[in-house]
């Protein structure tokens, strides 16, 4: 298998979610499996890309394996491994493996290092905190994430999210 064919399966399978909504339940999913089966047998990618098709419509039991099959594999690599941790913990979170899905995202923020998707890494840690009564810790997350973005105010934001968790 060439870097070509998976690089053009990747870009097939993100247009097909940014047209999420033009489809229903069944086409789309039918559509990510047959672009997914473009790669080979076990393929890291084609794995995730089913997984993250049945999480997109609220099938958290059935991604799991899926994502937890392909983050085993270890053939995912840079943004879609990233997003496997994510997707994966956030469904942990909806099926009631909170604690399971927080720990992975625990790892990948001390590990994982930081990218366009840290925001996101953080908004998913908190809502798991949340779910679990940390509501604090978690909002003390998302203003200091959210704080970078602003276009005044960030130092204070992100300096009451801190002092959030102070006693």
């Amino acid at each position: 298998m060439t870097a070509d064919l998976k690089t053009d399966v990747n870009r097939r399978v993100a247009a097909l979610f940014a047209a999420i909504d033009d489809y229903e339940e069944e086409k789309f999913i039918a559509e990510v499996d047959a672009l997914a089966a473009g790669l080979p047998e076990g393929d890291a990618d084609a794995i995730f890309h089913r997984g993250c098709a049945r999480d997109s419509w609220g099938h958290s039991d059935l991604a799991v394996p899926m994502y937890a099959r392909a983050l085993e594999l270890g053939g995912l690599t840079g943004e879609n491994r990233r997003r496997a941790v994510i997707q994966m913990s956030s469904s942990l979170r909806n099926i009631g493996r909170v604690e399971d899905g927080l720990a992975h995202l625990l790892k990948e923020k001390e590990t994982g290092g930081q990218d366009h998707l840290s925001d996101a890494l953080d908004c998913t840690i908190a809502l798991c905190l949340a779910t679990l009564g940390r509501e604090r810790e978690g909002l003390s997350l998302v203003l200091v994430a959210l704080a970078e973005h602003l276009p005044r105010y960030n130092r204070s934001m992100a300096n009451y999210g801190r002092l959030l968790l102070e006693d």
